[in-house]
């Protein structure tokens, strides 16, 4: 379970602090599929970052399961990170110089071995569609596939927690819709709690449960 409990971020400006997100809470369920949308500047990717534990809110509290990771120390919220959160980007941010099977290994590579990651990773590149890219490199790839490597990266770890910022912005509509069905088909398998921020009103739509984040305040939509 997934709890975020009147989180509010505020960033120092010489005028003042900033305000970007006012009392917000929510409570998600393993399994859960949902949508965050608003306009760019109302804090959707803040919002994503504070439940992933990358960015720590000003105010309020969030908890994994009964833990809050911003009560860690730095090396166990490096490993909280790497275990049970996943995290699939815009922009994909794969290393150009690794081949799509060493991309998804990234993440086990900080971590003691857990039986045999790269038949791990072999299996959930299976599952996005790619055993047969295992040796390509990214510049070989197309956006579509790019995208698809990112979610394999992101799954490898079996996180309890799937972050998506903007995961088909850089999309084609076709190639949008591919993603957004690879990301609902995954997510049904693995019962990760499944968070996609988006502008895209057509990819909200597909996802059972969505909120709409306004001046600050998220509302169920």
């Amino acid at each position: 379970m997934l709890q975020a409990q009147n989180i509010s971020k505020s960033y120092p400006t010489p005028r003042g602090p900033l305000p970007i997100l006012s009392d917000v809470s929510l409570t998600f369920e393993q399994g859960e599929t949902i949508a965050i949308v608003g306009p760019s500047g109302t804090g959707k990717s803040t919002l994503l970052y504070i439940l992933g534990a990358l960015e720590p809110p000003t105010a309020g509290t969030v908890t994994l399961d009964g833990r809050n990771p911003f009560t860690l120390s730095d090396q166990d919220l490096s490993a909280f990170r790497n275990q049970e959160v996943g995290f699939v980007f815009q922009d994909h941010c794969l290393l150009p110089q690794c081949t799509v099977l060493e991309n998804v290994l990234i993440p086990t590579l900080v971590a003691s071995p857990d039986g045999d990651v790269e038949a791990r990773a072999r299996q959930v590149l299976d599952q996005v569609g790619l055993s047969h890219r295992l040796d390509h490199r990214p510049a070989e790839l197309s956006g579509g596939e790019k995208q698809r490597v990112a979610i394999a990266r992101a799954l490898i770890r079996g996180p309890k927690l799937l972050l998506c910022d903007e995961p088909t912005g850089n999309l084609d509509r076709y190639t949008a819709e591919q993603v957004a069905d690879l990301l609902l088909e995954v997510n049904q398998a693995s019962k990760a709690i499944l968070i996609v921020v988006t502008h895209s009103a057509e990819l909200a739509a597909r996802f059972p449960k969505s909120f709409e984040l306004t001046e600050g305040g998220l509302r169920q939509r």
